[in-house]
C-alpha cells in the first residue's frame, strides 16, 4: 500500500511537473524576445498589472468553489452526486464572474484610473473583464480533468495552449501593440484551454444537475476559503502595486521580469499541487495519514531549499544571459521571489490537513498574520531597499505563516516537524544572510558556499539518499 501510494504521488507530480513546464516554458522561453520587442519596462509593467487585476477578480469569483468541488467530488462514489457537485460549482463561479466582469465594465474609466494610472487605458481594463471571467469559469469546467487524474490529455493541452497564444503576441508586439499584446496572449490562451475542455468535460455539466442545496453546502466550505485566496492575491500581487506606487510602472516592470524569471519555481509549485489535490484527498482515510503528510513536507522543503542554494549565486549571471538595459536589475529580486512560491507549496502541504478534517478558518487566520507582515514590510521597506525590499517582503510573509501554521498543526497533532527539518531551515537561512551581506558580488564564494550548505543536507539524509539509489540500481539491473 506503501509504494503504490508513493508511487501514485511520484507520477502526479512528475506528469503534472512536466505539464505544468510545457505551459509555463514558453512564456519563458519568450522572455528575451518580448523584452526587446518592448521599447521600455513601462509597457511590460502595464501588463503586470493587468494580470493582478485578473488573479484578483478570478479569485473573488470562484469564492473558494474549485478547492471544495476537488474535496466534495471524493465524498461518495456515486456518479450523479459526482456530476450535481461539477454542475453546481459552474453554475455558481459562471453567475459569480459575469456579474464581475460586467461591474469591471460599467466602471471601466474609474477602475484604468484605479489601476493603470489613467483613463487612456480602458481598452486594457476590458481586456481584463473579460479574461476575468473566461478564467473564473475555465478553472471549473478543467477541474474534472484533474480530478478523474487524466494526466495525458493535462500535458497535450498545456503544451499547445501557450504556443498559440504567443502565435498571436509576437505580431502583435511587431506591430507596436504594446498596450495589449499580452494581456490579449493571456486571453486567448485561456479561451482556448476552455473550449477544449468543455468540448472533453461536457458530460460532468448539466444545467438540469444542479443541485441549490449542494451549492449552500459548497458556499459553507467555501466562503471561509475565499479570503484564503484573496490573502494569496496579496501575497503575489500587492507588492506589483506598492511598487507602482512609490517607485512607478517602470519600476513595476523589471520586478514583473524578476518574477518572471524566478517563476521557474512554480514549475516545481504547480506539479505539486495539481498532483497533490488528488493524492491528499484519496490518502486522507488512511491510518497513517499524518506521518504520511509530514514526510512529504520534510521532503518537498529540503528539495526547495536545495535548488534555491544551487540557483543563487547564479542570478546575476542568468540576467545578464538573457536581457538588457534595466532589465538586468531584475536579477536582484529573483532569489526571494524564487523560494516564495515553494514556501507556499509547504503551507499547502501542511495547511491542507485543515481541510482534510473540515475546519478552514485557522488556515484563513494564519495567512492573514502572514499577508499583513507581507504589507507592513513592503510599506516599510520599498522607500528604503526598492524593488529589493518588496521581494524581500514577500519572502517574509511566506516564512511567517509557515511557521505559525506548523506550530498550530503540532499542537492539534496534526503534524510532525522534525528537529532534521528544523536544522535544514536554519541553514537556509544562515546562507541567505551571509550570501546578502558579505558575498553577494562574489561568485565563486557564493557557490563554494552554497555546495557545502547542500554537502550538508546529503549528510543528514544519506538514509533516503542510499534508498533511492538502491532503487534506482535495482530498477536498471531489472531492465
Amino acid at each position: 500500500m506503501a509504494v503504490s501510494r508513493a508511487k501514485l504521488f511520484i507520477e502526479n507530480f512528475l506528469v503534472y511537473g512536466l505539464g505544468s513546464v510545457m505551459s509555463k516554458i514558453v512564456p519563458l522561453i519568450m522572455l528575451p524576445i518580448v523584452t526587446r520587442l518592448m521599447p521600455n519596462a513601462f509597457y511590460y509593467g502595464l501588463s503586470d498589472i493587468s494580470n493582478i487585476v485578473v488573479s484578483f477578480g478570478s479569485s473573488i469569483a470562484i469564492m473558494g468553489m474549485y478547492d471544495v468541488m476537488f474535496r466534495m467530488f471524493f465524498d461518495k462514489e456515486d456518479l450523479e452526486y459526482k456530476k450535481e457537485v461539477c454542475s453546481s460549482a459552474f453554475s455558481f463561479t459562471f453567475f459569480s464572474g459575469l456579474v464581475e466582469a460586467v461591474v469591471l465594465l460599467i466602471f471601466k474609466g474609474f477602475c484604468s484610473q484605479l489601476f493603470f494610472s489613467s483613463e487612456r487605458y480602458s481598452q486594457l481594463l476590458t481586456i481584463s473583464a473579460v479574461s476575468v471571467f473566461v478564467s473564473t469559469i475555465s478553472s471549473i469546467i478543467i477541474a474534472p480533468t484533474r480530478m478523474l487524474n487524466k494526466r495525458k490529455i493535462f500535458l497535450v493541452t498545456n503544451t499547445v495552449t501557450p504556443i498559440l497564444a504567443y502565435s498571436i503576441s509576437i505580431p502583435m508586439l511587431m506591430h507596436k501593440m504594446y498596450v495589449t499584446a499580452l494581456p490579449l496572449a493571456g486571453l486567448a490562451s485561456s479561451i482556448i484551454m476552455l473550449v477544449i475542455f468543455y468540448v472533453l468535460n461536457t458530460d460532468w455539466f448539466s444545467f438540469k444537475k444542479i443541485n441549490k442545496r449542494l451549492i449552500k453546502e459548497m458556499l459553507k466550505l467555501g466562503i471561509p476559503l475565499m479570503p484564503g485566496f484573496l490573502l494569496y492575491w496579496i501575497f503575489n500581487s500587492c507588492d506589483r502595486m506598492f511598487i507602482a506606487k512609490y517607485l512607478g510602472n517602470a519600476q513595476v516592470g523589471i520586478y514583473g521580469i524578476g518574477a518572471r524569471v524566478a517563476s521557474i519555481s512554480q514549475f516545481i509549485y504547480i506539479a505539486f499541487a495539481n498532483g497533490w489535490q488528488y493524492f491528499a484527498f484519496s490518502t486522507m482515510k488512511s491510518d497513517d495519514q499524518v506521518e504520511l503528510t509530514s514526510n512529504i513536507f520534510e521532503y518537498l522543503g529540503v528539495i526547495s531549499f536545495t535548488t534555491i542554494l544551487v540557483l543563487t549565486p547564479f542570478s546575476d549571471i542568468i540576467f545578464g544571459i538573457f536581457f538588457r538595459g534595466d532589465y538586468v536589475k531584475g536579477a536582484v529580486v529573483f532569489p526571494y521571489l524564487f523560494l516564495a512560491p515553494l514556501l507556499l507549496m509547504l503551507y499547502q502541504t501542511e495547511g491542507n490537513q485543515f481541510l482534510v478534517i473540515k475546519k478552514t478558518w485557522p488556515g484563513t487566520l494564519i495567512l492573514t498574520a502572514g499577508a499583513l507582515s507581507n504589507v507592513v514590510f513592503n510599506y516599510l521597506l520599498i522607500p528604503f531597499l526598492g524593488i529589493e525590499g518588496s521581494a524581500l517582503a514577500t519572502l517574509t510573509g511566506y516564512i511567517i505563516t509557515v511557521i505559525v501554521c506548523s506550530i498550530v498543526l503540532q499542537r492539534m497533532k496534526l503534524i510532525i516537524i522534525s528537529k532534521r527539518f528544523l536544522i535544514d531551515c536554519a541553514i537556509t537561512g544562515a546562507f541567505f544572510i551571509f550570501w546578502r551581506i558579505v558575498l553577494n558580488k562574489n561568485f565563486v564564494l557564493s557557490f563554494l558556499l552554497s555546495i557545502f550548505m547542500i554537502f550538508c543536507f546529503a549528510f543528514m539524509y544519506k538514509k533516503e539518499l542510499l534508498f533511492i539509489k538502491n532503487k534506482i540500481c535495482g530498477f536498471i539491473k531489472s531492465k
